[in-house]
Parts: C-alpha cells; sequence; structure tokens
C-alpha cells in the first residue's frame, strides 16, 4: 500500500477539507488546514491527489492506515481468483468414467476454477503414449460439448505422465 501524504508533506497550496465526522469543510489555505489540524491534535491526510485541489481528511494517521489495511484485506476475502482444481484419469479409464470426470470438470470451471488434468503412467503403460494421447483428446471431447473451455497450458509430458491446464473460455 503506498502511504499517503500528512501534514507538511503535502505540495498543493489549497486543499479542498473534510472533517473527522466527513463533513466538507471546503476549500482552505494549506497553512490554515494544518493551524486547524495541529488545534485538533489531528493529521491532515491527503486521500486524494487525483483532483484539483487535492483532498484531504482531518483524522489520526494511524487511525486511517488502520481502515485502509482493513479495506484490503476485505478486498481480498472478496477476490476469487479461481483455484487449481486437479482431475486424474488412469490409462485403462472407461469411456463411462470419462463421462463422469468430465462432468465435474464442467463444474469447477462453471465456479471459475482452472483445472488441471493429468493422466499418471506407470510401467509399461510409459511405452504406449499415443493411447494416453487418445484418452485425453477423448475426455477434451467429451468435455467440449458440455462446455466451453480454453486451453492454458498445451499437452505437457512430464516424468509421471501428461498434464494438461484448462479454464472457463
Amino acid at each position: 500500500m503506498k502511504k499517503p501524504f500528512i501534514n507538511n508533506q503535502i505540495r498543493a497550496l489549497k486543499v479542498r477539507v473534510i472533517d473527522e465526522t466527513g463533513k466538507q469543510l471546503g476549500i482552505l489555505d494549506l497553512r490554515d488546514a494544518i493551524e486547524m489540524v495541529r488545534q485538533k491534535n489531528l493529521d491532515l491526510i491527503q486521500v486524494t491527489e487525483k483532483v484539483d485541489p487535492p483532498v484531504c481528511k482531518i483524522m489520526d494517521y494511524g487511525k486511517y492506515l488502520y481502515q485502509e489495511e482493513k479495506k484490503e484485506k476485505e478486498a481480498l476475502k472478496k477476490q476469487k481468483g479461481g483455484e487449481m482444481k486437479g482431475i486424474r484419469l488412469s490409462f485403462g479409464i472407461s469411456a463411462h468414467d470419462l463421462e463422469t470426470r468430465a462432468h465435474q470438470t464442467e463444474k469447477f470451471l462453471k465456479e471459475g476454477d482452472k483445472v488441471r488434468i493429468e493422466m499418471i503412467l506407470r510401467g509399461r503403460e510409459k511405452a504406449h503414449q499415443d493411447f494416453a494421447k487418445d484418452k485425453i483428446s477423448q475426455f477434451l471431447d467429451i468435455l467440449e460439448k458440455q462446455v466451453h473451455f480454453k486451453v492454458e497450458r498445451e499437452l505437457k509430458r512430464e516424468s509421471r505422465g501428461f498434464t494438461i491446464i484448462i479454464s472457463k473460455g
């Protein structure tokens, strides 16, 4: 969080002042505003510099920082940036099980989550990589009929098998 200018750090000559109750006091000279603040034993905090003259608030600086921090935490709580969910396919998965997993993946995508689809290959299964790729493309075909998605990361060969990451498209 960028710390706001307070008291003598404020550069403007005139400022729009809001008192501690939220009432607008109007546009004042910076010196007058700082003098008023000193009498009340509070701080003059520049809330925004985007307007001319900048808006300043009369309040305790520590209290202001605490409120801003609280607002940021609330904003982070409300923000759901899509979790990463995982779907695991086995080498010998049946057609019906593929449909079941596609349905589960559809739910994840509708919730806004990214989905990592992985197929683990064990032992001799590693020799039949084409078959594994076909199973994954079969799964993606079934999924395409249910929901539209986009590929975040292409099908990638890893030490234990294949993975692909998709998200809602």
